[in-house]
């Protein structure tokens, strides 16, 4: 049985793997018969590589690009601002915090001045450095989605299933999470909670449509060609 030449007629299939036909100086190459002179320049012998799968772009996926993308456009928004109304919010409950503290040990040494100054400063350093690195990673994201990348799409996917697996979590905060909050000697605004569960609800939404199509047509709605 004569062995299998590739298209290009630069490599051969001995059974196991992909040979080069090219002779060690690349100045001859195997037909499959005989050694024949290789035409132009000497050539480097490499493994052969079969053509990865390809995937065509169905309807839905522009669609779901762009929603992605969005979605993560929306997320460096709202992380982007986090800075703005949870630094006060921040400050507030180490605050409260050391005043608890002083009230339970009155005859505990009080901190340094300017220790709760140089604590905020702290937080707030630390809180910027957060947003930063989860806008890099939105993004990413965002870039990802536009290019298709596979990689990017379960990884998305993944996220956005977590948070709808702790959408039900959110909920059940709308209504007592204030009350827990303030056991805890915290005092978080109600509203906080209703604006994670209602900006939850889309990023839920995503993941089912992710989902779906996943199974029906594959990474980014993309159809693999046969």
């Amino acid at each position: 049985m004569s062995a299998r030449i590739s298209p290009d007629g630069m490599y051969y299939w001995d059974g196991q793997s992909w040979v080069t036909t090219l002779s060690h100086d690349g100045r001859h190459r195997w037909n499959g018969m005989e050694w024949i002179p290789a035409t132009g320049a000497p050539y480097a012998a490499f493994g052969y590589q079969p053509q990865g799968e390809t995937r065509v772009p169905t309807s839905w996926t522009r669609s779901l690009q762009y929603a992605v993308a969005a979605w993560y456009a929306w997320s460096i928004l709202y992380t982007l601002a986090m800075p703005f109304w949870m630094g006060g919010m921040m400050s507030e409950m180490f605050n409260r915090s050391l005043q608890n503290q002083e009230s339970l040990n009155p005859n505990a040494v009080p901190p340094p001045p300017g220790f709760t100054e140089m604590m905020s400063s702290f937080m707030t350093f630390g809180l910027w450095i957060t947003v930063v690195i989860y806008a890099a990673i939105f993004a990413v994201a965002i870039i990802g989605a536009l290019q298709a990348w596979t990689w990017v799409y379960y990884v998305v996917l993944v996220l956005l299933g977590l948070s709808a697996i702790l959408l039900p979590v959110d909920l059940v905060y709308v209504f007592v999470g204030a009350r827990i909050a303030s056991i805890a000697g915290m005092t978080m605004p109600s509203w906080l909670y209703l604006v994670s569960f209602l900006t939850g609800i889309p990023g839920a939404a995503l993941f089912v449509w992710m989902l779906i199509a996943l199974v029906k047509r594959g990474p980014w709605a993309m159809r693999r060609m046969s």
